[in-house]
């Protein structure tokens, strides 16, 4: 008994002389014997500084008492306990074991296995308590592999152990008897402990680990901080947010509420009220929820913020592809904000985020395969956004394919992340998936330098070769008088009698027109067609149409003298040697260049030149 005495004299003075080492001395956790000297030396530190604070309340002598929370996890294996737990459940687990272990005799020190093994030829993986089931285990893997902590096996149980073990007499000098009803009485320095001793008994009463009046504090607290924010937050609400600085600073206050009183919070819940229990995490689960809600509020609202002001800019238009890609990336960056808070909080929950990426993953799979056409039509908005074909207002041709027929064309009104609209010239609105609208084949009509006029004129096959030949040379006369139309070497007026058709011979005409509205166009090609009907009526020659012609003896047929008129003039380029064919000679280009009127004469411009 006198040696078991002694060696339990020997084991507190080298713990009074280990709380007594520098304050930034790490703790010793190298062996079992190094982490049950550092156990009770925090519990005499632990009892000195309790001592001092009830004694003498301050936010100093408090400081030093909840300074042990954090000397006092790093002597546990808290890997299995959530994080966002861990400080609570660690500072009730050692108020446990201290418990037990002031109940208990002590083993001499030299018993307990040491660092370099001498007493045993090599150090142990683990180490037990003699005649109990506590253990001082090594961790094999993480920050801190290869220290030997009390086991998670032992964290678990402690509640356990110390209600097996209350009721033995005490072995060792404790600051206060019953240990763990004490954490559940003590409050912060802001909450002397004689107005907790002053309520009624029946609200000391425990529920949960918790006295009961701590609960009714901590659902006022909760209560008043939540009021504060629904009541700031339906007074923003009363303006809605149109993008401005001054309307996202005042949109901002309801999140920098949240961020400062989370720790307002957190300070009166933890360090004054004092909450403990199995619940005690879960204002601290609650603040962080809070937090994180807020800290993503923030993002969004910054990220919206900046994405308007870029679509403000005269050089964006709000309905267009960029303004709607800056919007999604926006609300690709709070989205972004989100995912990265739900994981940050489960993985404080002790939810295995890997597992969760993995099933994400998995389920990744099945939503793609679910929003196979939305995810179709926005890598039809990444071409468009890449190719550029056109922007909102500009007029183009949307064809599903190159070939003749009819050519649907209309305005661009917007174009969105899933469809473009499109205001046809008879006024609908078409909307067109962008998945299938980036197949079409598009013509940008307003991203023209200019327009061209290709027509082919089917002529009667009564028309004589001097008489196609009158008319193509009168036809090319016309082009190049025209004012309207380009001529150049790259590109030339083109006026060719091309086939043989089945009712007709066919002049092709292709001639650019000087201009890039198509209104205008319109009008300019309306007046070279006219202006063509009056040089075929002149050749002697008529229009071809489909159908059967029976020539009775009453019809006139074509007009002999206009004929005859127009192989004379043939006649007469050929003596001449003027015959403007294949093409008309440069020196007659120049003459007749730009010597039509237009608009013709008797139109409302026509006197404006």
């Amino acid at each position: 008994m006198f040696i078991r005495l002694s060696g339990l004299l020997l084991l507190l003075v080298i713990a009074c002389a280990a709380g007594a080492g520098h304050p930034l001395e790490p703790i010793d956790t190298s062996s079992p014997r190094a982490t049950f000297e550092s156990f009770l030396a925090l519990t005499d530190e632990a009892g000195r500084s309790y001592t001092e604070y009830h004694d003498a309340p301050s936010p100093a002598t408090q400081e030093a008492f909840l300074h042990i929370e954090g000397k006092v996890i790093r002597l546990l294996d808290l890997s299995q306990v959530p994080p966002a737990a861990r400080t609570e459940v660690g500072f009730a687990t050692f108020m446990l074991l201290w418990e037990v272990i002031a109940r208990m005799e002590l083993p001499d020190i030299e018993e307990i296995p040491d660092a370099t093994g001498d007493n045993l030829g090599e150090p142990l993986s683990s180490w037990r308590l003699p005649g109990s089931e506590i253990t001082i285990a090594e961790v094999k893997e993480g920050t801190q592999s290869g220290e030997y902590l009390f086991s998670p096996d032992t964290v678990k149980r402690a509640q356990y152990f110390y209600e097996l073990a209350r009721q033995l007499p005490y072995l060792r000098p404790v600051p206060t008897e019953n240990l763990s009803r004490t954490e559940q009485l003590i409050t912060g320095w802001m909450i002397p402990l004689a107005w907790s001793e002053a309520l009624p008994d029946w609200t000391n009463k425990t529920v949960m680990g918790q006295v009961l009046w701590k609960w009714f504090a901590i659902l006022v607290l909760l209560g008043v901080a939540v009021c504060m924010v629904i009541l700031v937050f339906r007074w923003v609400r009363r303006r809605p947010w149109d993008g401005s600085w001054h309307s996202t600073l005042r949109y901002l206050i309801t999140p920098v509420l949240i961020l400062l009183l989370s720790p307002l919070l957190r300070f009166l819940a933890r360090d004054q009220i004092n909450v403990t229990g199995s619940a005690a995490h879960m204002p601290d689960y609650l603040i962080e929820v809070a937090q994180g809600v807020a800290l993503v509020w923030v993002v969004w609202l910054i990220a919206n913020w900046i994405g308007a002001v870029i679509i403000a800019s005269p050089r964006i238009n709000t309905l267009s592809l960029e303004a709607n890609l800056i919007r999604l990336a926006a609300r690709f960056i709070g989205i972004l904000a989100t995912l990265v808070l739900a994981f940050r909080l489960v993985n404080d929950l002790g939810v295995p985020v890997y597992g969760l990426v993995a099933g994400a993953g998995v389920g990744g799979v099945a939503i793609a395969l679910a929003a196979k056409n939305t995810l179709e039509n926005f890598m039809g908005t990444l071409n468009l956004f890449a190719d550029r074909p056109l922007r909102i207002g500009d007029l183009c041709r949307y064809d599903e394919d190159s070939t003749p027929g009819w050519h649907p064309v209309g305005r661009v009104e917007s174009i969105g992340l899933r469809s473009t609209k499109i205001r046809r010239f008879d006024r609908t609105l078409v909307t067109i998936p962008n998945a299938e609208f980036a197949q079409r084949h598009i013509v940008n009509l307003s991203k023209c330098d200019r327009m061209l006029l290709s027509t082919t004129l089917g002529l009667r096959y009564e028309t004589t070769d001097d008489q196609l030949r009158f008319l193509l040379a009168e036809l090319r006369e016309l082009l190049h008088a025209h004012p309207k139309t380009i001529h150049t070497v790259d590109d030339p007026i083109r006026v060719r009698f091309v086939e043989y058709g089945d009712y007709s011979l066919n002049v092709a005409i292709r001639v650019y027109i000087r201009t890039t509205d198509y209104s205008d166009f319109l009008a300019i090609q309306e007046d070279i067609l006219l202006r063509i009907m009056n040089v075929v009526g002149k050749a002697g020659s008529g229009f071809a149409f489909p159908s059967r012609t029976l020539y009775l003896g009453r019809d006139g047929g074509l007009d002999k003298e206009q004929q005859e008129d127009a192989e004379k003039r043939v006649r007469e380029w050929a003596s001449a040697h003027t015959l403007p064919f294949p093409d008309i000679a440069e020196d007659q280009r120049r003459k007749i260049t730009d010597t039509l009127d237009f608009p013709p004469e008797g139109s409302p411009g026509a006197d404006a030149g």
